[in-house]
């Protein structure tokens, strides 16, 4: 089973950018479908964005043309680009690999 560390969260102002990373170890990187999920207080735990091994992506409608996620496997990490953040962006995302892996979380704040 893979294992995951999210990095990368912060405070932010609305408009602003913020870019998350997500270390993995443990299994061969590359053969994993890996994916952004985040959780706002109160809300359940939400779909943001994922990547096929093939480099296939998959946005949810919120945040289209705002986010980009990508991979590098040299590196055994996985991104998320985040421009143009908005208030309800704020949450806690969290890294998944293939579906079954969770990172720890990291907290993005979008605040004026």
């Amino acid at each position: 089973q893979v294992q995951l560390v999210d990095s990368g969260g912060g405070l932010v102002q609305p408009g602003g950018s913020l870019r998350l990373s997500c270390a993995a170890s443990g299994s061969i990187f590359s053969f994993y479908a890996m994916g952004w999920y985040r959780q706002a207080p109160g809300k359940q735990r939400e779909f943001v964005a994922s990547i096929t091994k093939d480099s296939y992506t998959n946005y949810a409608d919120s945040v289209k043309d705002r986010f980009a996620i990508f991979r590098d496997n040299s590196k055994n990490t996985v991104y998320l680009q985040m421009d143009s953040l908005k208030p309800e962006d704020t949450a806690v995302y969290y890294c998944n690999g293939d579906g079954e892996s969770w990172g720890q979380g990291t907290q993005v704040t979008v605040s004026s």
